[in-house]
């Protein structure tokens, strides 16, 4: 199959899941990746314009994602006291996250088996 047949896939990123197409963007947490190169992640599932494939069929086929940049998430603000006393505490949070921008989705002809989504 060529990746014009593929519409999207399902991949696993850092505990989450994202449903991507070829050509989005996405931002996930930190990828251990410099920006500017390309990483390579296992579909869950892959929906195409011939039918659904999960499991041991969407095995067979990659999703190649090129790092755009490594960013900033929104500051949070933690605060915390105890009523009585005089104890407040704040704590301050960013969290690292990455760009990824979805290249390719490629799926291989080995085996395919057809299954309900």
């Amino acid at each position: 199959m060529t990746k014009s047949d593929v519409t999207y896939a399902v991949i696993r990123v850092g505990g989450q899941q994202f449903k991507v197409s070829a050509g989005d963007t996405i931002v996930v947490d930190r990828v251990d990746a410099e920006e500017g190169k390309s990483v390579t992640y296992d579909t869950l599932a892959v929906r195409t314009d011939s039918g659904t494939f999960d499991g041991d069929a969407a095995k067979h086929a990659k999703v190649k994602a090129k790092v755009s940049e490594h960013l900033l998430g929104e500051k949070i603000k933690v605060f915390t006291y105890k009523p009585k006393s005089t104890f407040k505490k704040t704590k301050g949070h960013r969290s690292r996250l990455s760009k990824l921008t979805i290249e390719s989705i490629t799926l291989k002809d080995t085996k395919e088996k057809q299954g309900g989504a």
